[in-house]
């Protein structure tokens, strides 16, 4: 679909969806956003937008000489990870249940860790000096050393998941969606805190929205600390991707795995726009750069795409992260049934308990609809649907 232009009050918002469908506390938020004096050119907003911290979710903002921690979100560097593997549907067991217990048992959900560090030399090469860098991040978090070491290659809880999927030609396929864990939520509150007390900030309409101004010591320790947590969510990706292809190794030997596809979709990147040099937020939205493979999403039981950019320069090259929530964790959890989510997970090997309501197919948006809606933004290379879906 085309993009539908909002008046905004600095900037116009740009959205790939229908306005009148975007939750007024969202719309607000966009239009808060579009206030800041920084922003260039305009605000692009996503099909699966939806109200969050301080800026909505999907939603991509390029701000000159300046960056708000809210706009790329409180799980720095949270993403999705995918590999299409040499194996079929046919290769697989008649009960998956023995597979996910596999794979629950060497990757942590919820607030679990490792008792000891998983990640090796297999992983990268370069922990030593990695780890170093912990040491340089704010003094906020160094009492959290050890818990993010035995974090990484943890899938953490909330809409994070971790699947087993068949491609349309029944070819299998690996998929998580993590970010930096406590780690980098704890460094994204400490600097929305540090940048909510700046003299330039007075006047926001969200205090929420508060920005760092290039130049200062705020903006250098911000940007050192998050270049960190999203280099950790990368890692974290690469660990849980390899623990699990391990497993998988073990049940199917001769199995082989193409190149992984990897992409941020909470995060920071200095980029060119509109032939300005800007700092671009992408909170709820992958890069779809022209040829660039992403992934998107669907809700546990529904589904997923990977995708191809088309480098549409009216969304800053991106495109949506995922479904999008159409209703809170809350108002899900009241409205739905342990039953509903049997009925709506019906064919997938996964939790259906009380305890993952919140997370039910129902409680978000059609993804095919959200594909749909910005059929200019990127390509469909495949669709995925789950077989194992494990959740925290």
């Amino acid at each position: 679909m085309a993009a539908t232009i909002v008046r905004g009050q600095n900037v116009d918002i740009r959205m790939w969806t229908r306005p009148d469908e975007v939750e007024p506390f969202a719309m607000q938020q966009l239009q808060n956003i579009s206030a800041l004096p920084w922003a260039v050119k305009h605000i692009a907003v996503m099909p699966d937008v939806h109200y969050g911290k301080g800026a909505t979710v999907g939603s991509v903002i390029a701000l000159r000489d300046a960056v708000s921690p809210a706009a790329v979100g409180v799980d720095i560097g949270c993403g999705m990870t995918a590999v299409r593997t040499s194996i079929n549907a046919a290769d697989l067991p008649e009960s998956l249940r023995r597979l996910r217990s596999r794979i629950e048992s060497v990757v942590p959900v919820g607030f679990g860790q490792h008792r000891e560090p998983a990640f090796t030399e297999r992983d990268a090469q370069d922990w030593q000096r990695f780890w170093k860098a912990f040491d340089e991040l704010t003094p906020a978090v160094k009492a959290r050393a050890e818990k993010a070491r035995n974090q990484m290659g943890t899938l953490g809880g909330g809409n994070h998941f971790l699947e087993i999927c068949l491609d349309e030609r029944q070819q299998v396929w690996v998929m998580l969606h993590s970010g930096s864990r406590g780690i980098g939520n704890e460094l994204a509150q400490h600097h929305i805190s540090v940048a909510r007390t700046l003299a330039h900030n007075a006047e926001l309409p969200d205090p929420d929205l508060a920005v760092f101004l290039a130049g200062t010591p705020e903006m250098a320790e911000y940007r050192h600390d998050l270049y960190w947590a999203q280099d950790y969510a990368r890692r974290n990706r690469a660990v849980m991707l390899r623990l699990v292809t391990d497993v998988l190794r073990t049940e199917f030997p001769h199995i082989e795995f193409d190149e992984p596809i990897s992409c941020h979709h909470n995060y920071v990147a200095e980029e060119t726009h509109f032939g300005e040099d800007v700092l671009v937020t992408r909170k709820g939205a992958i890069r779809a750069g022209r040829g660039e493979l992403g992934i998107i999403p669907g809700s546990m039981g529904t589904g997923s795409y990977i995708v191809r950019g088309l480098g549409n320069p009216d969304s800053f090259e991106s495109a949506s992260h995922g479904a999008g929530r159409r209703m809170s964790r809350n108002k899900a959890r009241k409205t739905f049934t342990t039953e509903d989510l049997r009925s709506q997970t019906a064919g997938v090997e996964c939790r259906k308990d009380s305890g993952v309501v919140d997370e039910i197919p129902g409680a978000y948006k059609d993804i095919d609809t959200v594909i749909a809606d910005q059929s200019d933004l990127v390509k469909v290379v495949a669709k995925l649907k789950q077989v194992v879906c494990i959740k925290g």
